[in-house]
């Protein structure tokens, strides 16, 4: 299926360097070996995953972002024009280092994260105008959020503001409420977060998103009510319990993939860039939600954020 150059997939936010602790159990609390650094930002992962997802089906994507002049934003850059993303919206500071974070597994499978966002370039984007502008110049028809993205105020800000313009002028909002207790600071973080929900055609919550956004709500009473308010699908990412989709026409409830978890940091966006990518081609849900739960089972396998994302024809080779 080629979908034409009308299919562009854009999203903003966060561009980071990722550090992974070799040592479980550390908790970033004692002296260990750092794997690194690996492009990252939940929203930088998404990016990269819909761009090759996109290239496949004759679309494309572009980033609105920011980075340092440093290394480590060299390694961002070079990771996401290597795909094919426009990247002339991501500003390369001076004076500012490229947005880091360093993760610590532990043998239950939970992480723990430190994150240097806030004094670093990450937040610095382009302004909401020349993001507009840039974004309705590429053709996007598709704009997603991560809610890691939320966590700063400033880009929150524009977040939502960006959102509610491009909406207006019709173009399709999905939104992973990637809730991270680490980064939720700041009041008005949830209410932003379900302002976003409203105005999205596609929503794509963790079971850990769903337990705080909808405390002790079944699946089909909450994502019933997503869908009546203007939804087309609704997504629940389970991990190792696979993924429930559902849109006016009905629900599918997948299995996970038996895969050797590597790095599980990634999956989720991965499985969203997916999901959304082929919804905005035109493919049915029942395709979309297979690729996606195949995507972020691909993803997991391997070391690094970004390094188990796929093709197409990868997705295929494990969906079978």
């Amino acid at each position: 299926m080629n979908t034409g150059p009308a299919l562009c997939i854009a999203s903003l936010g966060e561009l980071l360097v990722e550090f992974v602790c070799t040592e479980r159990e550390g908790h970033n609390l004692r002296a260990a070996p750092y794997i690194g650094p690996f492009p990252s930002g939940a929203p930088g992962i998404f990016i990269d995953q819909a761009a090759r997802v996109a290239a496949d089906l004759g679309g494309r994507a572009i980033f609105a972002g920011a980075v340092g002049t440093d290394a480590f934003g060299r390694v961002v850059l070079d990771r996401l024009q290597a795909v094919g993303i426009d990247t002339s919206l991501i500003r390369v500071i001076s004076g500012l280092p490229t947005g880091t974070a360093h993760v610590s597994y532990n043998t239950d499978g939970s992480r723990d994260f430190v994150f240097n966002i806030a004094q670093s370039a990450a937040a610095h984007l382009p302004d909401l105008g020349q993001i507009e502008t840039g974004f309705l110049a590429a053709g996007v028809s598709l704009m997603h959020i991560s809610g890691s993205t939320l966590a700063d105020e400033t880009m929150r800000a524009m977040a939502v503001a960006l959102c509610q313009r491009l909406a207006a002028r019709g173009v399709a909002i999905s939104i992973d409420p990637n809730i991270r207790p680490e980064l939720m600071q700041g009041a008005g973080y949830l209410d932003d977060l379900r302002s976003l929900m409203a105005m999205a055609q596609y929503i794509l919550p963790s079971d850990a998103d769903a337990d705080l956004l909808f405390p002790g709500v079944p699946f089909d009473v909450w994502s019933s009510r997503l869908l009546n308010q203007g939804a087309r699908a609704v997504c629940l990412k389970r991990g190792d319990q696979g993924c429930i989709g559902r849109d006016h026409s009905g629900t599918i409830l997948l299995p996970a993939h038996r895969v050797t978890v590597v790095d599980p940091t990634g999956a989720g966006d991965c499985f969203c860039a997916t999901f959304v990518t082929l919804m905005a081609a035109g493919q049915p849900l029942t395709q979309a939600l297979w690729r996606a739960n195949a995507a972020g089972a691909l993803a997991v396998c391997q070391l690094g954020p970004m390094e188990g994302n796929s093709t197409l024809l990868q997705i295929d080779a494990l969906k079978g």
